[in-house]
């Protein structure tokens, strides 16, 4: 990207011939990598994105070709600055204006173009704000609750681990309502069921549930790598150093009818892990038919910059780990953008792939296969049933705000209530601070992630120029004119005093 931020230029659209030094403004539904190819090598002063107010109103082929173009765009680097604008009435006057203003600079006759420059109105695009400078000290704030076992010290414990923020290639426009919105969600949704059946002594399991929040997850998991480090190389006595029987990491999980688990190594028979996979797929198949399951099985490749998914950090550190998500590849252009909306969203898929996991957790925990209990049993009904509502109301909040690691600091509202919810279900909820490593990847974050843009409207320069030659040919018309008239005015005189003087 660029830390350019500062701009004062004269807006055209892709549609002029000449687009230096100019404020390129495009909109989305029109928009396409050659026309912004087009304005970077031009040496455009600036770049301006419309986006519609709805992302659900653009064409979907429209939202899956910008998706792709993404990575590239973040993947680019460049001076010139690139805004990110949310369209309203004023917005879309001044981009037809200027459009209709770059489209008549193709006419065909010279004249034409000459007298529409100097007579059309055009729009000055100018920031105020300072010049964007590095951040040295950035914080990953992550958050933690734990419910304990019945039944003696030393008992295994099941983490389950869901990162919060969002990513995309306008940190203030990444809402990531699906990744990781909808693991979030799910989070939260399985911290209540648990504690209403850890209230009870009767359903008081004989395992440590341990729930992780975890930041910095679109920059390598760097919350949870230090989560890990600090619990592992740090201290003498931790949930996760004692007995770890398995960690789910949550993922995208808002959205169509597949679920995939992912794992850096398969696991074998008579493990936990084994178990847990065996439940998913035994109450996807004897309740939830028309969901696609299976397991994706791939090795932790470290020449990457980037892991692939939020279970590796645990793999790497030896910890039995695996991802639930409805994508089959780490790779599809939902995880990292812009275009991850609340509308994106299937609340009803949502709500079942949040029943299914709460079921096949249910069966591991409390062993209910090997007690006999029916494949088809369903545990989560009456008063103790998936509340789509709530489930709703979560994404409602989540999806609101832009959650870009950036923008999340120890005193954001956002992690606050965050902590909150999770306290009303959870025992020793608190949070984690700790300094980004810079070097894993590498990377710098920058301030001024937002400006306030002021179109003003004007004449063109050539306007100025037309103006004071008209002034000077009527100065000199006038001047002549003037004298002329005076010439005439002699000339009378001699012509009325020639009689008397005869």
């Amino acid at each position: 990207g660029t830390r350019s931020a500062v701009l004062n230029t004269e807006a055209r659209t892709v549609e002029a011939d000449v687009l230096s030094r100019r404020c390129v403004m495009m909109r989305l539904v029109d928009f396409s990598y050659e026309q912004y190819q087009k304005a970077l090598r031009q040496s455009a002063g600036a770049v301006v994105i419309i986006l519609p107010r709805s992302i659900s109103s653009v064409p979907q082929d429209v939202v899956r070709q910008f998706m792709e173009i993404e990575p590239e765009m973040l993947a680019m680097e460049t001076i010139v600055p690139v805004y990110f604008a949310v369209e309203d009435e004023e917005l879309l006057s001044i981009y037809e204006q200027t459009q209709a203003a770059s489209a008549s600079q193709g006419s065909a006759s010279a004249a034409e173009v000459l007298l529409h420059t100097a007579t059309a109105n055009g729009f000055q695009m100018v920031t105020s704000g300072a010049q964007s400078k590095a951040i040295n000290d950035w914080l990953i704030p992550s958050v933690e609750g734990r419910l304990t076992g019945l039944g003696g010290e030393d008992l295994p414990t099941v983490v389950i681990v869901a990162h919060y923020d969002s990513f995309g290639v306008a940190p203030w426009l990444s809402h990531g309502a699906d990744s990781n919105g909808s693991g979030i969600s799910v989070l939260l949704e399985l911290a209540r069921l648990f504690s209403r059946l850890y209230t009870y002594r009767r359903t008081h399991a004989g395992y440590n549930l341990l729930f992780f929040a975890s930041g910095g997850g679109k920059f390598n998991y760097q919350g949870t790598k230090r989560w890990l480090e600090d619990n592992l190389d740090h201290t003498d006595s931790s949930l996760l150093q004692d007995n770890v029987a398995f960690v789910l990491c949550l993922d995208t999980l808002g959205r169509g009818n597949s679920l995939h688990l992912h794992v850096s190594k398969p696991p074998k028979e008579g493990t936990l892990q084994h178990a847990f996979l065996r439940e998913l797929e035994m109450v996807v198949a004897s309740q939830f038919p028309e969901v696609k399951f299976s397991m994706v099985h791939k090795k932790i490749n470290l020449a990457e910059d980037m892991l692939a998914w939020e279970h590796e950090r645990f793999a790497i550190r030896r910890l039995p780990a695996f991802t639930i998500s409805h994508l089959e590849s780490h790779r599809d252009s939902l995880r990292n953008s812009i275009m991850d909306r609340r509308a994106q969203i299937d609340t009803k898929a949502l709500t079942r792939n949040t029943r299914i996991i709460a079921e096949a957790l249910t069966r591991v925990i409390y062993n209910l296969t090997d007690k006999g209990a029916p494949a088809d049993l369903q545990i989560f009904t009456d008063q103790m049933q998936i509340q789509q509502e709530q489930l709703e109301s979560v994404m409602d909040w989540l999806s609101s705000q832009p959650r870009a690691a950036q923008l999340i600091d120890k005193d954001s509202t956002f992690l606050n209530t965050l902590e909150y919810y999770m306290g009303r279900y959870l025992k020793d909820v608190k949070q984690h601070h700790v300094k980004a490593d810079k070097r894993d990847p590498e990377f710098v974050f920058y301030d001024q992630l937002k400006q306030v843009m002021n179109a003003y409207r004007v004449k063109p320069a050539i306007f100025d120029l037309l103006l004071a030659v008209c002034i000077a040919a009527y100065l000199g018309v006038a001047y002549v004119a003037v004298q002329n008239f005076g010439l005439l005015y002699r000339l009378i005189q001699k012509l009325s005093t020639k009689p008397k003087q005869q």
